[in-house]
């Protein structure tokens, strides 16, 4: 069993790799935030060869991707969901880029946002949290988040105008 995950266990397993965020989720600090961080460059490397449909199916298949490393890494870990696992964050954040405005006002704000919902995990993403188990449950509360992450841009961009 191990507690916090090191850079040789990272790259042991392709699993591991993925679910720890290709080691950003190694950060002593706010691993989750690495990897929403992590989001952006992928976005910005992926978006532009993209069309909107298949940008939406590279993050299904990442999500899939998701459910089998977070699961395999959090066995490995002994830990089932694992703080530094953050590639749910990878993922969700993914989505909300691809839905969120173009401009570094409004990417600023879904930043914020979603790692307000996914840090304080008001409900359902709590319940979600507690009672959804394994790999499916560490990608899952994050989409949730990102949905409501997503709901208050549109009520900002809605109020703006």
């Amino acid at each position: 069993m191990i507690w916090r995950p090191t850079l040789s266990f990272t790259f042991s397993h392709p699993a591991h790799c993925i679910a720890l965020g290709f080691g950003t989720g190694l950060t002593p600090f706010a691993p989750g935030t690495a990897g929403t961080l992590l989001a952006f460059p992928l976005y910005f490397l992926l978006s532009p060869w993209l069309s909107s449909l298949s940008f939406f199916g590279v993050i299904v298949v990442f999500f899939g991707i998701g459910v089998w490393a977070c699961e395999r890494t959090g066995r490995d870990l002994g830990i089932p969901d694992h703080s530094g696992m953050n590639w749910d964050e990878v993922v969700a954040m993914l989505l909300v880029l691809m839905l969120t405005p173009a401009h570094w006002a409004w990417w600023g704000l879904a930043f914020v946002a979603f790692r307000f919902f996914d840090v304080v995990k008001p409900p359902p993403i709590r319940y979600v949290d507690r009672r959804v188990k394994g790999g499916l449950g560490v990608m899952f509360d994050d989409i949730v988040a990102a949905f409501y992450t997503l709901l208050v841009l549109a009520v900002v961009k809605r109020v703006i105008g």
